[in-house]
């Protein structure tokens, strides 16, 4: 029997008596990480802190969506200017040819409602995008402690996985990380970027993905010496094209909410077109957007209350991105 997809409002969190307390010890581990990374690099994130390129746009919410979508930023059609941050995921400045987690952050503004962080209207809809359809972890706390062996070089992080998880454990898990780091990635003009973690959408539990326009063109076999040399040479040339998606909470047992390992297989549905016109990223004003970009917030947390970041490792990330975003003075 096929298994009922029908979107669902039955989703719950589940939070945990000392989330507070870990919750607070995270968002110091990183601070000292991104300071150590800091004094090397120079000033930047905890992690994506490689900005490839960066863009602006716009994004055009449609008519006659399924209820599940109506709400929020979703909730009648409409048109946003947006800004765009390409990234590579890891907390050093490696070249671009390292595996990595590529971001895409999308920063949706002139949105009108209260905000997720419960601090007055919303600033804007961020959504924190990767090239990986499941965060890696089944939790905030695993992620934590490998990214915090993983800053101390790779020669540290076979000996913690052992620790924590055996030999065949640790080993297996290792392996599973490279492949994930592996994968295979065209460019971000002709990936699929994926939330990984749902959040709400009105009294439903969503997942977030873009999927590039065939027009966008095919992806390039040296790309990856520079990924934002790549985006930013097909930008000048002609516009580029996504389609936003939503993917619905059905129950507990396919969708869960708390375990962000977890690939949810209900279906997704577009409800809005992202739209990047032509424009050159080395010109004045893209220079100068670059930096404004590069400056500014991109976080999950910043958004609307209807679209509250939801289980985990999202209540992980309020704490920690705001300890990030003080540490690099933009909080």
């Amino acid at each position: 029997m096929a298994q009922d997809m029908t979107p669902s409002t039955q989703w719950r969190e589940e939070v945990r008596a000392d989330e507070a307390q870990r919750f607070a010890t995270y968002g110091q581990q990183f601070a000292a990480l991104q300071a150590r990374k800091s004094r090397k690099y120079g000033a930047g994130r905890a992690l994506h802190r490689k900005q490839l390129t960066s863009a602006e746009g716009l994004l055009q919410v449609l008519d006659d969506l399924p209820a599940f979508a109506r709400h929020g930023l979703f909730a009648r059609p409409d048109t946003f200017d947006v800004w765009v941050r390409l990234s590579n995921g890891g907390m050093d400045r490696a070249p671009d040819r390292v595996p990595d987690i590529r971001g895409f952050a999308l920063r949706v503004l002139g949105v009108q409602g209260e905000s997720a962080l419960g601090n007055g209207p919303a600033v804007s809809q961020d959504f924190a995008l990767i090239n990986q359809e499941v965060f890696g972890f089944p939790n905030s706390a695993e992620f934590v402690d490998f990214v915090m062996a993983a800053s101390n070089g790779m020669g540290s992080l076979l000996p913690f996985l052992v620790r924590r998880y055996g030999v065949l454990g640790g080993t297996t898990r290792l392996l599973k990380l490279l492949k994930t780091m592996g994968k295979p990635f065209g460019g971000f003009a002709t990936e699929m970027v994926y939330s990984a973690a749902p959040i709400a959408c009105g009294p439903y539990a969503v997942r977030v993905r873009l999927v590039p326009a065939p027009a966008n063109g095919p992806a390039m076999p040296d790309a990856k010496r520079d990924w934002g040399a790549d985006f930013s040479a097909r930008l000048r040339e002609r516009s580029l094209h996504w389609e936003l998606q939503l993917q619905p909470f059905v129950d507990a047992g396919c969708t869960p909410i708390e375990d962000a390992s977890v690939n949810w297989p209900s279906p997704y549905t577009t409800v809005a077109r992202l739209t990047l016109p032509r424009q050159d990223a080395a010109s004045v004003h893209g220079q100068a957007l670059s930096a404004q970009i590069e400056a500014a917030v991109f976080d999950p947390w910043q958004a609307l209350a209807a679209h509250r970041p939801l289980g985990d490792v999202q209540r992980a990330r309020k704490v920690v991105y705001f300890e990030s975003q003080k540490g690099r003075g933009a909080a």
